[in-house]
């Protein structure tokens, strides 16, 4: 099989290896599209907090096809980045025919993590307001959409006109620059925001919680500006606002029962019609070490699919 290699970290080499070999529980996919995370650079500059072997393939997330032909998408941890990977036979998930592979494979991780943390750990109600900081990325533009089916009204904050516009394609009532959080955000909910989607943190979480409203949530998401802020905590006391920590991902590992019903959700919100997750970027393999570079440097607007 073809696939991309970490021999030394920080690089990436396409090699040619043997196909995987399924054991006991396991079942072959032959990868038509791998989803790029953010994560996945982490693991490759050796920044994640765990730290696989070298050598390793990273890519956590496929779609393609079993030997029966089947459809199937799935969370892989690692080795997605290549024409083939075995993964247990449970996290091979039939595909709706409304989602191609490129859509499929980078669909799971952002939204379930936004379903969890929107409706699951913030309890967003339809009507609320939502602020989404970084909203242009990939994780930011599945929690617009996700906010939006979910009945509550969008307000996208991105760093470029272009992420702003995505942010507003993809259901947002209207955008901001990142510079003008507090102020933006006020302004345009009139006093404050209900919820804080935050996958950004670093100097953009404090004007973002001084952007809620009296019994505001701030969602945590993730560090993407590299920093993790100290936020004031006079601030969540004066206006009873509440921080809320989303994992997904140790959750979904943790309860897997409850995340193959959260995907499932998910998946019906597609064939539905309620929930449209648009179409990621396309490159081929072994264009993966410029797409992770892009994606570290925030360069990337929405998701990309590497096509083995």
């Amino acid at each position: 099989m073809r696939a991309m290699v970490c021999e030394e970290l920080g690089s990436l080499a396409l090699k040619e290896t043997p196909d995987p070999e399924p054991g006991p529980g396991q079942v072959l996919i032959a990868v038509e599209a791998a989803g790029v995370n953010y994560v996945d650079a982490l693991f490759v500059q050796g920044r994640y907090q765990i730290k696989p072997p070298l050598p390793f393939v990273p890519g956590s997330e496929v779609a393609g096809t079993l030997p029966s032909g089947e459809r199937v998408l799935a969370m892989c941890g690692l080795g997605g980045f290549a024409s083939h990977v075995a993964v247990p036979e449970a996290a091979a998930v039939p595909i709706p025919d409304e989602l191609g592979a490129a859509e499929a494979a980078t669909f799971t991780q952002s939204h379930c993590t936004a379903l969890f943390g929107l409706r699951d750990r913030a309890r967003l109600r339809a009507g609320e307001t939502v602020l989404v900081l970084g909203a242009g990325g990939g994780t930011g533009l599945a929690a617009v959409r996700v906010a939006t089916a979910l009945g509550a009204r969008v307000l996208a904050a991105a760093s470029s006109g272009p992420k702003r516009d995505a942010a507003v394609a993809a259901g947002a009532e209207a955008a901001i620059d990142l510079a003008d959080v507090k102020a933006g955000a006020r302004g345009w909910s009139e006093g404050g925001v209900d919820v804080v989607y935050d996958p950004v943190g670093g100097a953009l979480a404090d004007p973002a919680l001084r952007s809620l409203r009296e019994g505001g949530r701030h969602v945590v998401i993730g560090f993407a500006a590299g920093d993790i802020p100290s936020l004031p905590l006079n601030q969540v006391l004066l206006r009873n606002r509440t921080i809320v920590g989303v994992d997904w991902g140790a959750w979904s590992m943790g309860h897997a029962r409850g995340q193959r019903a959260l995907l499932d959700e998910l998946l019906a919100m597609v064939a539905s019609g309620a929930l449209a997750p648009g179409t990621p970027g396309m490159e081929p393999l072994v264009a993966a070490p410029k797409v992770l570079d892009d994606l570290l440097n925030r360069r990337v607007v929405g998701k990309v699919a590497l096509l083995p």
